[in-house]
């Protein structure tokens, strides 16, 4: 039974009693029913607030996840370095599902062969070339 069905249940068997209204007991079982009327409201009042309060948060979270994403790109590793690339030094023990654009041969390669920058499709020999993100070319030219 949810607060404002007990709240009616509680009125109802209070006003069964047949209580004289003039007694002392009364006003103050009157008074506590008053009491309980107004915390139900408050209660109401707050569970509406939250409900509200929750959507504004998965609202901004939404928000949030779209401005992160094109933020901080498409990297699929769990490293903390800049690049908006798939494929970083950082993630040369990495494994990379790749696709071929001539016979779509779908194939995995490893981070260091990615690094390397080609391949050859073990399909049809076509050469795929992969693009280095700019956090490798900077550790390259410090080298």
């Amino acid at each position: 039974m949810e607060t404002t069905e007990s709240l009616g249940y509680l009125k109802g068997l209070l006003d069964g009693l047949d209580l004289d209204a003039n007694k002392k007991e009364t006003k103050v079982f009157n008074a506590i029913v008053d009491v309980l009327s107004n915390l139900v409201e408050d209660i109401d009042d707050m569970t509406e607030g939250m409900e509200l309060l929750a959507e504004q948060v998965d609202s901004v979270d939404e928000d949030l996840a779209e401005l992160e994403d094109e933020v901080y790109g498409e990297c699929d590793c769990d490293c903390d370095c800049d690049c908006d690339d798939d494929f970083c030094d950082c993630c040369d023990d990495d494994e990379f599902e790749v696709e071929c654009p001539l016979c779509n041969e779908v194939f995995t390669v490893d981070g260091d062969t990615v690094m390397e920058g080609s391949i050859n499709c073990p399909n049809c020999g076509e050469k795929l070339e992969f693009e280095m993100c700019e956090c490798d070319e900077e550790d390259e030219d410090e080298e």
